[in-house]
C-alpha cells in the first residue's frame, strides 16, 4: 500500500506527494497545469481534501459537537470552546485557504478531463470538488464557486448558499451522465487513494453525496429535499456500501492520520483534547462499551471548563490513533442518511433496517480509529471488531429503533447515532446536522462561552479574503445561521 506523505506546520498543510507516482526526472513544479498527469496531480488534491476535512474541521466540529473539550493543562483550542474564534485564527483561516488551494488541482484535472473525455477522471474530481464545496459553504455561508480558482478573476464572485447547493447538484448530475465505458485515456487505479479507480463507487459515492445535500434543506427548502430525493429512489440510484476513505497511515511523522499528526504529532503534546462530559455522559450512562476506544481513563470536562484547578492528568485524554483512516463519508454514515431518507420519503421498514445496519457499522468502525498503543505486530487485530452492536439494537433503551414511537422520536434516534458514529473526524457533519435538527437536544454551553446563551453557527471568513476581494459580503457575526437553518 502507498503511504501518504502529509506535511503538517502549525494547521496549514504544506506538501503532499506519493513518489511512486512522480517522474523523478521531471519536477513537478516546472510543469504547467496542462502538463501535469492527471495520476500525478490527483494524489495531491485527495489528499489536499483529505487534510483540511481531518485536521481544521474535524478539529473545530469536534469541539462544537461536544466530542472533546479543552484541557485545562493547556490552551490550545480554548478560542474553541469559548466560541471565539476569529477572522485571524489559523485553524479557521486554514481551513478556507487549504481548501481553495486543493480545489485548484480539483479544479485543473476536471477541465481537461472534460476537454479529453476522460468520464472517469471527470467523475471524480466532480465529486471531490462538491464533497468540498458543500462544507465549504455549510461553514461559512456564501462562498466563490462559480469563479472560483479562475486564474484570470481576481475578485471572484460569492455565490449564495442556496445557489451553490443547486449548482452541487447540477454539476453532479451531469458527471452521472457520462459514459464512464467510454472514458477516454488514463485510467485511475492506485492515483485513486479512495476507490483504487473503482468507478462504481465513485457514483455511489456521488449518489450519496447527493443525497446529504438534499437532506440539508429539509427544513429551509423542504420541496426540494423531496423531489430531489424521490426522484433518486424512483431511478434506483444506489449509495455507499462501502467507506470512502483514505487509508494507508502509518504512525510516523508526516505519514499519520491528519488529526493525530496536527493535534498531537506537530504540537508534540497529548495536553489539549479532553473527553466532553457531553459524550462522554451520554456512553457512560447508556453503558457504551465504545467508550474505552473514544476516551482514555479519568474523569471528562465540562464544555468550556478549561480554567478547572484540578489537575490535568486528571481529566479523561480523548483517544485518537495515527493509524485510522481519513473517512469522506463511512459506510455508517451512508446507512443513516438513508434511514433519514426513507423514514421522511419512502419506507417505514426499510428506514428501521437501514438504523440497524448504521448502528451496527459504527460498532463495527471504531476499531479502525483506535488501540494506538498496540504494537505494529498485533495491528492485525487491532483492526478487528470487538464490539457487538446487536445487544444495544435490541435494549429497548436509546439503541433501539423506536418502531412504535412518533416521526420526531425516530429522526432523534437516527441523528443522535449518527453523531456518535461521527467521532472522531466527521464533527464538521455533526455540528451541522445537530443544527439542521436540533439532535441531540442536550447540548450544553460553553460555561466560558462569549455567547451568553447561544451557540456558534458558522466560520468566519479571512480578513485576507474579505480585505483582497471587492465582491467579498459583510462580515456576518458568528451567530449568524447558515441559510439551511433560519
Amino acid at each position: 500500500m502507498k503511504k501518504l506523505l502529509i506535511t503538517i506546520i502549525g494547521f496549514g498543510i504544506l506538501f503532499v506527494s506519493c513518489d511512486s507516482q512522480l517522474d523523478i526526472n521531471r519536477d513537478p513544479d516546472d510543469l504547467t497545469p496542462d502538463q501535469l498527469a492527471f495520476e500525478v496531480e490527483l494524489p495531491g488534491s485527495i489528499t489536499g481534501i483529505a487534510g483540511v476535512k481531518g485536521s481544521y474541521w474535524a478539529l473545530i466540529g469536534g469541539v462544537w459537537s461536544q466530542f472533546w473539550a479543552q484541557s485545562p493543562g493547556s490552551s490550545q483550542y480554548r478560542v474553541l470552546d469559548n466560541y471565539t474564534l476569529g477572522a485571524t485564527d489559523g485553524i479557521s483561516t486554514g481551513g478556507w485557504l487549504n481548501a481553495y488551494d486543493a480545489l485548484l488541482d480539483v479544479r485543473n484535472i476536471k477541465k481537461r478531463a472534460l476537454a479529453e473525455n476522460n468520464w472517469n477522471y471527470y467523475l471524480i474530481t466532480t465529486v471531490l470538488e462538491a464533497y468540498t464545496s458543500q462544507m465549504l459553504t455549510d461553514w461559512y455561508g456564501d462562498i466563490p464557486y462559480t469563479e472560483a480558482n479562475d486564474p484570470l478573476i481576481f475578485n471572484p464572485i460569492f455565490n449564495t448558499g442556496e445557489e451553490v447547493y443547486d449548482l452541487l447538484i447540477q454539476d453532479l448530475d451531469d458527471a452521472l451522465s457520462k459514459n464512464l465505458s467510454n472514458s477516454e485515456g488514463t485510467v485511475p487505479g492506485n492515483d485513486d487513494f479512495v476507490f483504487a479507480g473503482e468507478m462504481d463507487n465513485w457514483v455511489k459515492f456521488a449518489n450519496t453525496l447527493k443525497l446529504r445535500i438534499f437532506l440539508r434543506q429539509t427544513e429551509a427548502r423542504p420541496s426540494v429535499a423531496q423531489q430531489g430525493i424521490t426522484t433518486m429512489f424512483n431511478s434506483g440510484a444506489q449509495f455507499l456500501d462501502i467507506d470512502a476513505a483514505v487509508t494507508g497511515f502509518t504512525d510516523a511523522p508526516n505519514i499519520s492520520n491528519p488529526l493525530y499528526e496536527t493535534d498531537r504529532r506537530q504540537l508534540n503534546t497529548q495536553l489539549n483534547l479532553r473527553a466532553s462530559a457531553t459524550m462522554h455522559g451520554f456512553l457512560t450512562d447508556n453503558l457504551d462499551e465504545r467508550i474505552e476506544a473514544y476516551y482514555g481513563p479519568g474523569n471528562p470536562v465540562i464544555q468550556g471548563d478549561f480554567n478547572n484547578q484540578a489537575g490535568p492528568n486528571t481529566f479523561s485524554v480523548a483517544d485518537i490513533s495515527p493509524l485510522s483512516p481519513l473517512y469522506f463519508i463511512s459506510l455508517s454514515q451512508s446507512y443513516f442518511l438513508q434511514s433519514e431518507a426513507r423514514l421522511r420519503y419512502d419506507n417505514e421498514s426499510q428506514a428501521k433496517e437501514l438504523y440497524d445496519m448504521g448502528v451496527t457499522e459504527a460498532f463495527n468502525k471504531n476499531p479502525n480509529f483506535f488501540d494506538d498503543d498496540v504494537s505494529e505486530a498485533n495491528q492485525t487485530w487491532a483492526f478487528e471488531a470487538p464490539y457487538d452492536a446487536a445487544p444495544y439494537i435490541a435494549s429497548g433503551g436509546v439503541y433501539e429503533y423506536p418502531s412504535g414511537g412518533t416521526f420526531d422520536e425516530k429522526l432523534e434516534a437516527i441523528i443522535t447515532q449518527k453523531w456518535i458514529a461521527s467521532y472522531p473526524d466527521d464533527g464538521a457533519e455533526a455540528f451541522f446536522e445537530w443544527h439542521r435538527t436540533g439532535y441531540p437536544d442536550f447540548f450544553t454551553v460553553s460555561v466560558n462561552g462569549v455567547l451568553g446563551t447561544g451557540f456558534p453557527q458558522r466560520l468566519l471568513y479571512p480578513n485576507s479574503e474579505t480585505s483582497r476581494n471587492l465582491n467579498a459580503p459583510d462580515l456576518e457575526l458568528i451567530t449568524e445561521p447558515i441559510w439551511w437553518n433560519q
